[in-house]
């Protein structure tokens, strides 16, 4: 929470200043006293802090400063850094404000002060460097879900969307505006954290409160975990507030809401995390770093690319390498597009996701909904994506998570030649799918009785390995779109040897025997057939032959 200090009186002397000082921090009184004394504090040794400005002009906000401590840096520096800054400004008369510490992934304050004071902050020990603050925006503008499992746009007005879990296992934390939480679409699933860092509206005269907002929480919730429009439909949701009623943030505010993640999770570790970031700022050191603390701590973080047309690279959560940062796109796989604007591209996007024209709840009422579009819908996509991959392996690392996303993502469909030859040539072309369910490739038996027909394992449905009680079954699984897998027998009880092959268009992945009562050489793998002697004849031989279905063609067994 911000922590504020009422200093009055900048214009009288030094005495009543510290007067005032001593009141509020009564325990501070001989350390600002000391502090003065040794106004001759150098910069630590080496390079001098760097200041740092957001790319974009419009969006600075003056008078606001991150000050970042050097990495390593004791968390008792903090508060020392702070007595030492306010004793500073004292003795010279200068006004000062500290609005937030932060001794999480970063260690530094918030200021808010005149840039006359600047020189001060940059002679003080352990700083890495001052940024000044800058604003952050939401990145807003039943085809989507559709498109995540019919990956070559053959959507069907008549299909059902079926993914291969709802993702329940996963917890989302959203960093956004406000949720209706009571919505059909996300009742029960949303918790509404008590963080709330939020500036004020600009233009109005009363601040709304989160349950005035507009629909940009509500609607990108919606996407991620909507009953009817979600993504992964289990998937828990929860918000922590970093954007007005008008989708409008700060860095710092992004900043002490990821700090309160990290304590939650700190608190009550958990495997299966996603951190939804569904907005832009423009390029920031501070919070790319604090992004990059969260993926090493464990967590999936997923960023909007942003609405502007431009390079991702220029603006931060989305230039975060660490980060999975998602583009838009529309229903025909093209880049999307907005008046001027259109989702960004570049190097730093990972790949994309839909996000055009998406229908999800809305905060009008508790059963509205509305469209909207933008790259946070497309990042919520992914982190839908996200959740439900992490819900089938909840020990998945974030690296794991994207590889998944990307080896299932589908290529050379979006057209890039819109882009100068440079963004085209780095932009990924990429749009993401959901992974298909497990397709059994290999089943496995062990009977500590010793091999026989009792232990003899067969694919139950193509999905599953079944096998009497008492015998230990192992199944070897494997993604791949439309798998389709069967297992072949030849059983041959007056010959010696017994050869199973697969027919043309199929890929021998296991080979196996059954013994009919004697001894069994084998099986041994050749080509695309498995082979088994018998010692006396009654040798049995499996193979499971899989292949990729044709599309439109329905499942048929080899023969």
């Amino acid at each position: 929470m911000r922590r504020t200090s009422a200093w009055i009186g900048w214009a009288l002397c030094l005495c009543a200043s510290l007067a005032v000082s001593a009141q509020n921090y009564p325990e501070d009184d001989e350390m600002n006293l000391d502090l003065i004394r040794e106004d001759g504090t150098q910069p630590e040794s080496g390079a001098e802090p760097e200041f740092l400005r957001c790319n974009k002009v419009a969006w600075r906000v003056p008078g606001q400063y991150l000050v970042i401590l050097r990495q390593g840096t004791h968390e008792s520096h903090v508060h020392k850094t702070v007595r030492r800054l306010k004793a500073k400004a004292a003795r010279r008369g200068y006004p000062l404000e500290i609005l937030q510490t932060y001794s999480g992934a970063l260690r530094g304050f918030l200021v808010k002060m005149s840039s006359d004071v600047l020189h001060l902050v940059m002679k003080l020990p352990h700083v890495h460097y001052i940024e000044e603050d800058s604003s952050i925006f939401a990145q807003s503008a039943p085809w989507n879900l559709q498109r995540l499992l019919q990956p070559h746009g053959s959507s069907s007005e008549n299909a059902t969307y079926q993914p291969p879990n709802d993702g329940r296992m996963a917890e989302v934390y959203l960093m956004d505006g406000s949720v209706q939480s009571s919505h059909r679409e996300v009742e029960g699933r949303v918790l509404i954290t008590d963080f709330n860092d939020v500036p004020e509206e600009d233009g109005v005269r009363v601040h709304r409160q989160a349950s005035q907002c507009n629909s940009h929480g509500t609607h990108i919730a919606g996407v991620v975990s909507g009953s009817d429009s979600g993504v992964a439909r289990g998937a828990g949701i929860n918000l922590v507030r970093v954007l007005n009623c008008q989708g409008k943030g700060t860095v710092s505010g992004a900043l002490a809401g990821m700090e309160y993640i990290r304590a939650t999770l700190l608190a009550r570790p958990m495997n299966a995390v996603v951190v939804l970031l569904p907005f832009i700022g423009g390029f920031s050191r501070s919070l790319n770093a604090a992004c990059r603390d969260m993926v090493a701590n464990g967590a999936v973080v997923i960023a909007a690319a942003g609405n502007y047309r431009e390079d991702a690279c220029l603006y931060s959560p989305a230039s975060e390498p660490e980060v999975i940062t998602v583009g838009a796109v529309n229903a025909a796989d093209q880049l999307m597009s907005q008046g001027a604007g259109g989702t960004n591209f570049g190097r730093c996007v990972d790949l994309f996701a839909p996000g055009d024209d998406i229908v999800s709840a809305s905060s009008d009422c508790s059963t509205c909904f509305t469209t909207r579009s933008g790259t946070s819908q497309a990042a919520a996509h992914a982190a839908g994506v996200a959740a439900v991959i992490l819900s089938s392996n909840q020990n998945m690392s974030p690296v794991q998570v994207l590889q998944t996303m990307l080896h299932h993502s589908i290529g050379n469909t979006v057209n890039l030649l819109s882009l100068s030859d440079t963004h085209r040539l780095t932009t990924p072309n990429l749009v993401a799918a959901m992974p298909p369910a497990n397709s059994t490739t290999r089943c496995t038996s062990w009977s500590t009785a010793g091999v026989s027909s009792n232990s003899r394992p067969h694919l139950g449905d193509g999905k599953r390995c079944v096998v009497k009680d008492g015998v230990t079954l192992h199944a070897l699984c494997c993604h791949a779109p439309s798998l389709e897998c069967h297992l072949l027998e030849n059983i041959s009880a007056d010959k010696d040897q017994v050869e199973v092959t697969c027919p043309s268009g199929w890929t021998l992945t296991d080979c196996g025997t059954v013994s009919q009562g004697s001894a069994v050489l084998g099986p041994v793998a050749k080509g695309n057939s498995c082979r088994v002697r018998g010692a006396t004849g009654g040798a049995a031989g499996l193979a499971v032959c899989c292949r990729v279905r044709p599309a439109e063609q329905p499942v048929t067994a080899p023969q």
